[in-house]
């Protein structure tokens, strides 16, 4: 697409018009199969592209450009992708996926009518909270249940509901940031409650809670700290130490899980969570924790506890504007009655199955692989077999690791320009029809293949030689 040779500087190309354009028959099937308001738009586009930049390429090329566009806005914003950096509920990328029976739960609701809210034995208006809390009180023990959309929603609710302009106890070494700059003090704050912070950063005692409760204390608060670990010279008051001094002065206990393991993870070889039901044997009065973390459901955040609590917290306006839809309660539904099955939990649960996945299970398949990523990306990279550690994610378990096979893939070239190549490298990956998202670390990309269960899927993708084109500096880039 050269410059047009006759234009003088400054000047308008020779374009052809935008009606003109719409009549060729090469786009004819475009706006028979995408519309004619679609192909409007990309003619205009393109045309104008074109003329700002002083081109006029011939009527195929235009054409096809054309048709790039069409596609190009066709393309959902939300894909699929091949998860393979070595995260498993990697925030990014949509944390925990759903088993089979959860996506049919979804599609047998999403097409029509439901009863969301309609209690079909009685015949009248019913409790959204309905679908899930039944199966919540028998897997945790708890006296009610309720869901809103995130465990951030679920404590701000918590918090809103049980200590409006009053003060909440919490250790200072919990006063956590996680995500995008989710801090807990801004919450209490949003939530119209004060901070009452106690102790030290590595050491808090049960006198040190004791000695805060005032006549403005509404609540002691206890946060797992998921996303992190103090070692070395700590301490801190325990949940049964904490629920006998709240219900010593008569205030509720609430303890924040965050990740929300409901199985006693250490039955599948992995580091043992706390878990809903334990804390409130030990004498929690709520608990709140994720769905879409080490449950591994859709988003949501639940609270299970003491049944006056939980209707406190049904009764504040903000429950409205928090709740779930009946797409994530039928997801979550379905995933909570998988629990019901521990013994067959590991293998229908794609969360559960891929922590627990065997280390030689993963290396067999990246051997399988790595002769077919090889031939399918060619001169870009060499390909070989090394071993890695998968992290939980999700602020779930931060400091342990689950040994994993990841293929290392190394651009050609000098070490000066290896920065660039591997960028080159990732960026054309995530350009495959479904994109593949590994990590760079050591001077190559890793594809962790802990999450890739879809084998067949993966190495289509690598099928034809040259799958990405050829390397910088050998031509150029076939269009992926």
């Amino acid at each position: 697409m050269a410059l047009n040779p006759a234009a003088p500087a400054g000047a308008w190309p020779h374009l052809p018009a935008v009606d003109r354009v719409l009549a060729w028959p090469a786009l004819a099937w475009l706006a028979a199969a995408h519309g004619r308001a679609r192909l409007l738009d990309a003619v205009r586009a393109e045309l104008a592209e074109r003329r700002a930049a002083g081109q006029a390429p011939d009527e195929a090329t235009l054409a096809v450009a054309i048709a790039a566009r069409v596609a190009a806005a066709l393309q959902p914003r939300l894909r699929r992708v091949f998860n393979l950096t070595g995260t498993v509920l990697h925030t990014n990328l949509g944390r925990a996926p759903l088993p089979a029976q959860a996506l049919a739960a979804i599609t047998a609701v999403a097409a029509g009518a439901a009863n969301l809210e309609y209690d079909l034995a009685a015949g009248q208006r019913g409790d959204r909270d309905d679908a899930v809390e039944g199966l919540l009180q028998r897997l945790t023990g708890a006296e009610a249940a309720t869901v809103v959309n995130n465990n951030a929603a679920a404590l701000m609710l918590v918090l809103a509901s049980l200590a409006p302009r009053r003060e909440v106890i919490v250790s200072r070494g919990e006063l956590i940031e996680i995500g995008g700059a989710f801090r807990l003090p801004d919450i209490m704050r949003q939530a119209g409650c004060r901070l009452r912070e106690v102790g030290t950063t590595n050491r808090t005692h049960l006198r040190d809670h004791a000695e805060a409760i005032g006549p403005r204390t509404a609540m002691l608060l206890k946060v797992h700290t998921s996303n992190y670990r103090i070692a070395g010279f700590s301490a801190a008051a325990d949940e049964a130490q904490l629920g006998a001094l709240a219900r010593q002065h008569g205030l509720p206990f609430v303890v924040d899980l965050g990740s929300g393991a409901l199985v006693d993870l250490a039955r599948h070889g992995l580091p043992h969570e706390p878990t809903p039901a334990e804390a409130l044997a030990a004498g929690a009065d709520l608990v709140t924790f994720s769905g879409d973390k080490l449950l591994g459901g859709p988003q949501a955040g639940i609270v299970v506890g003491r049944a006056d609590l939980v209707a406190k917290l049904k009764k504040n306006p903000f429950k409205r504007a928090l709740r779930c839809d009946k797409l994530s309660l039928a997801a979550l539904e379905a995933v909570l009655q998988l629990y019901g099955d521990p013994d067959r939990l590991a293998t229908e649960l794609p969360t559960l199955r891929l922590l627990s996945r065997p280390a030689a299970q993963i290396g067999a398949l990246a051997l399988r692989l790595a002769p077919v990523v090889a031939a399918g990306l060619g001169a870009r990279a060499q390909v070989d077999v090394v071993a890695v550690h998968s992290q939980i994610g999700s602020g779930a378990m931060p400091v342990d690791l689950l040994p994993s096979h990841a293929l290392r893939l190394t651009p050609p070239g000098p070490k000066r320009s290896a920065g660039r190549a591997l960028d080159a490298l990732a960026a054309g990956l995530r350009a495959l029809p479904v994109p593949v998202i590994g990590r760079i670390a050591g001077g190559a990309l890793l594809l962790d293949l802990r999450c890739l269960e879809d084998e067949a899927g993966f190495a289509a993708l690598f099928a034809a030689p040259g799958c990405l084109g050829s390397p910088p500096g050998q031509g150029t880039p076939a269009a992926p």
